[in-house]
């Protein structure tokens, strides 16, 4: 562990660039073919039933081209039928046995990139709708991997230097200069992720589904690859093809707080609106609630450092808990986030976001968060979590092998104004692309969180004896609105595991069917066996299992999402020294919004 890039511990400068011999070689995909059957098939309006389209469309530079004009005449790029309707249909010989089979016409299902064509209005409320569309184009280009003489370094936005904050202002500055239709403006590049994730796109050959890349396992790749392209413009913008955005180191100490660089009005990377309360020298909350907790600095930054430490090892051992639930074609959105989505992106958007504005703008909703130029910062280390979790001990720390997820794409414009069709196998490496990040101190990879009080009786099997938690405690209580405390004994099948079983499959609380009103932002908390009747536990403890937090935005496809969560719990357990124990008992505290849950189960997630 020692020798890898990610941990080490040193600090070299920002200008220092391996040799080109180090450089990871990548293979080129190739591009679609020119004349498919598109597999997407979808039940055409007017069309008598049981009757199967089969369409064949010709592309440009393997896009498939769609003649629709305008939203209005959406209608007829949607004559094709669901591949699941078709299979289905067919009954017996294409039924469900058939589709677990494997049968690659039944299981291939990509989200695909969005037909800009159909661009509709982002959703903010019920009565407030935003315009945040890119132009269209009539050509489309498949991505290719950058061919690169070094690697550029991302620098930790509060160690970066005079010579680079100038270039980063003048870069910065030109992109705003830009007129607001060029795709690289930055009134443009803040619409991607508005479009993105309030509505704007339905899924292709899904009207009735919005695409939405947040919860769900499309979360770090789309932001990778925006990044990226944010990234290549600004330094073709400057003539310099080897600049690197800064990223906000809030995983150390002296990196929590809103970096310096962002924090003058008479610069470009300056944002109005934010939270007045969290300017430097004031370190993040990455657990944060809504209300600022009343921590002394040094108990937030520990509070911090335990936290990661959760999300990023504990909590994180599998890539559905790091990345997210699988997001297939035709599925609703937002199946489950990922652990480091969830926490620490989640509040850190809430934190930085302005209280006095109507939305919490900007960084605290999703249509406006690409307006504050330290989104991009924000999740430049959202990024580099990626990179660092593929970095730690665990066989199974590796991403999906499943191709819906990596035939997955998305359409970015880039330094050129080129329109460019990226799909998630192409940025699984950062050096990939063509960079990496300044290696920085990782302090929370020693900062394991502790039982509080919690020392389990000699002997004891029932839970709520050995926790001392009082009789109270409820063991059927679902759907709830929780809009209280609640505490629920979860049965745990399976008990005696050995070290094997546990290296091979994680065990994982799973808190299913949350609902809540999407354009509100939530936030609950989630403990373990805490005895404390009054004030549980907070995130630097042992018996706090997680959160669960959401960021206001809304699809116009519904005014609520449902959605699920999943908790690691093998370290949690060893650590309270329960594993033996039949059932657990789970504490549910709300802390922001209503929420509605479904049910808690215990299950066994593998890599």
């Amino acid at each position: 562990m020692a020798s890898s890039p990610f941990l080490s511990s040193s600090t070299p400068p920002t200008s220092t660039v391996p040799n080109s011999s180090t450089i990871i070689q990548t293979s080129f995909f190739p591009k679609t073919t020119q004349l498919s059957i598109n597999k997407k098939l979808r039940k055409p309006y007017h069309s008598a039933p049981n009757k199967v389209a089969v369409s064949c469309k010709a592309t440009n530079n393997g896009n498939q081209q769609n003649p629709t004009p305008s939203k209005k005449n959406a209608e007829s790029a949607l004559n094709r039928f669901d591949r699941r309707d078709v299979l289905i249909g067919l009954g017996g010989l294409y039924g469900a046995t058939n589709l677990a089979g494997g049968d690659p016409f039944a299981l291939a299902a990509p989200i695909e990139a969005p037909d800009l064509t159909l661009c509709g209005e982002a959703t903010v409320t019920d009565t407030y709708h935003v315009y945040c569309c890119p132009p269209t184009s009539e050509k489309i280009i498949d991505f290719t991997p950058p061919s690169f003489k070094k690697l550029r370094f991302r620098p930790a936005a509060h160690l970066v230097t005079d010579d680079y904050l100038v270039k980063f202002k003048t870069a910065l500055q030109k992109m705003k200069d830009l007129p607001d239709d060029d795709p690289r403006s930055f009134k443009s590049q803040a619409e991607v992720h508005c479009a993105y994730c309030n509505g704007a796109y339905d899924q292709v050959g899904f009207p009735d589904q919005n695409l939405q890349v947040h919860f769900s396992w499309l979360f770090q790749p789309f932001h990778r690859f925006y990044l990226y392209f944010y990234e290549r413009i600004l330094g073709t913008l400057i003539d310099d093809p080897e600049f690197a955005i800064p990223f906000w180191n809030w995983d150390t100490p002296d990196g929590m707080p809103i970096p310096a660089i962002y924090n003058d009005p008479s610069s470009p990377l300056y944002d109005s609106k934010r939270n007045v309360a969290h300017l430097p020298p004031v370190p993040a909350d990455l657990d944060f609630n809504g209300t600022d907790r009343g921590l002394t600095a040094e108990e937030q930054i520990q509070s911090n450092l335990k936290s990661m430490y959760r999300q990023m090892v504990s909590n994180s051992k599998t890539a559905s808990l790091f990345h997210g639930e699988a997001y297939r074609a035709g599925d609703a959105p937002s199946p489950g986030m990922g652990s480091i989505e969830n926490i620490p992106h989640t509040p850190i958007h809430r934190w930085v976001g302005d209280p006095r504005e109507d939305n919490g703008e900007d960084m605290g909703n999703f249509y406006s968060a690409g307006r504050d130029p330290l989104f991009y910062a924000h999740h430049g280390n959202v990024d580099r979590m990626w990179a660092l979790w593929k970095q730690l001990p665990g066989k199974k720390r590796t991403d999906f092998t499943d191709t819906d997820w990596l035939d997955s794409s998305f359409v970015f414009y880039d330094e050129n104004k080129n329109l460019i069709r990226c799909k998630v196998r192409d940025c699984l490496e950062t050096k990939t692309l063509g960079y990496a990040y300044q290696p920085v101190d990782i302090p929370w990879l020693k900062s394991k969180p502790n039982p509080r009080k919690y020392k389990k009786k000699k002997g004891s099997r029932g839970v709520a004896k050995a926790a001392g938690i009082k009789s109270d405690v409820i063991k059927s209580v679902f759907p709830i609105v929780l809009n209280k405390i609640v505490r629920v004994e979860v049965p745990r099948p399976r008990t005696k595991r050995s070290k094997y079983e546990k290296e091979d499959e994680e065990e994982v609380l799973v808190i299913q069917n949350i609902k809540f009103k999407n354009d509100e932002a939530v936030k609950f908390d989630v403990y373990i066996n805490d005895e404390d009747d009054e004030t549980p536990t907070g995130p630097q403890d042992s018996e706090f299992a997680g959160s669960f937090s959401s960021v206001p935005h809304r699809q116009k496809s519904s005014a609520e999402i449902t959605t699920g969560l999943k908790l690691g719990l093998t370290d949690l357990l060893e650590d309270l020294d329960v594993e033996g124990d039949d059932s657990i008992i789970v504490t549910l505290v709300p802390r922001t919004g209503k929420v509605t849950i479904g049910g808690l189960k215990i299950d066994f997630v593998s890599s």
